[in-house]
Parts: structure tokens; sequence; C-alpha cells
């Protein structure tokens, strides 16, 4: 069964497309379609804290998330529950540091549920590391586009960044003048 795509799909494929290759020199079209889709899933507002607490309320604390994906000291119940959360945890990461960067606290971190974009940016690339090494069974053909995004997650961040940019000067014109 075929699933439908999502209404800006092809949108955000050409934004990205046009920030990463044509911008960064970054000619992957797994990493460059991969981002796009993130920026489909994040456009709905549900998708964004996917993580819960036992209240079922959404985890918006790097620390939190990041303790939800530990199996043995957090409260991940399988290696399978740690590869989801790890996933998602990079994919947050990536996406608050290149496209709402100022979410993050500039400099060190003093104890508060921002985290500063080098804890961000540790906390992705780990993320995806970890994924990335599920690399058997049903994770086997994923687990290198997964190693490419944690090798490269700077970049990724900076091609966001260039992606949030052009999409403010496309909306630019439709703002009325300031007096």
């Amino acid at each position: 069964m075929q699933t439908q795509a999502h209404p800006l799909e092809p949108f955000f494929q050409q934004a990205v497309r046009n920030s990463y290759e044509g911008k960064l020199g970054l000619h992957d079209p797994d990493v460059t379609g991969y981002v796009a889709h993130l920026l489909c899933e994040f456009s709905e507002a549900e998708n964004l804290y996917q993580v819960r607490d036992a209240m079922g309320r959404p985890v918006e604390d790097l620390d939190a998330m990041l303790l939800a994906a530990d199996p043995v000291k957090g409260s991940a119940p399988s290696f399978d529950a740690e590869r989801a959360v790890r996933k998602y945890i990079g994919d947050y990461a990536l996406f608050v540091g290149g496209m709402y960067p100022e979410a993050v606290v500039p400099g060190r971190r003093h104890r508060g549920p921002r985290p500063s974009l080098g804890e961000l940016i540790q906390a992705g690339k780990e993320s995806y590391y970890i994924v990335s090494q599920f690399n058997l069974f049903e994770y086997e053909q994923e687990a290198p586009l997964f190693a490419r995004l944690s090798d490269g997650f700077e970049r990724c961040i900076l091609g966001l960044t260039l992606v949030r940019d052009e999409l403010g000067k496309r909306r630019a014109p439709m703002l009325p003048p300031v007096n």
C-alpha cells in the first residue's frame, strides 16, 4: 500500500535541494529527501514533541528526552524504543537548530529547558550515530543514512538555516511596509 505524500513535500524538496546542493555543495539525495520529509513532519504541530512523560504530557526538555531514550537508566522499555526516541532527538535537534535557533540559549546552559546550540548539536549527532548503529535486519538499509546525518550534522543545520533564510525572503514581499 502506497502512502500519500505530504502536500508540502515538493515545496520542501525544492527548498532543501536549493540550499543543500546549490549553496552547500552537499549532493546526497537521501539526506536531502530525509530533511525535506522532516520539515513536512514538523510542519504539523503535534509532531514537534513526540516524547511523552508518564502522564502523557509532551517532553520539551532535552535532558528529559535523552533520559527517555535510555533503556538502562531511563524509561525506554526496549532497544527498539531507544532507537525511535534517539531518531526523534536527532530530528528535533536538527529542526530546532536550523529552523528555530532563537529557541536555544547562547553560550553555556544555566539549568532550564532550553539547551545551548552546542548541547543541541551534541545530542543530535550522538543520537543519529546511535540510530546508525542499529544496522541489522529491518534497520540495515537506512543505517548508513543516519551515519551520514551524524557525520554532517553541523552542515545539515547550516543547510536548514539557509532554507529558513530563503523562506523568509519569499515571505517578505507579502508583508505590508513598516511606517
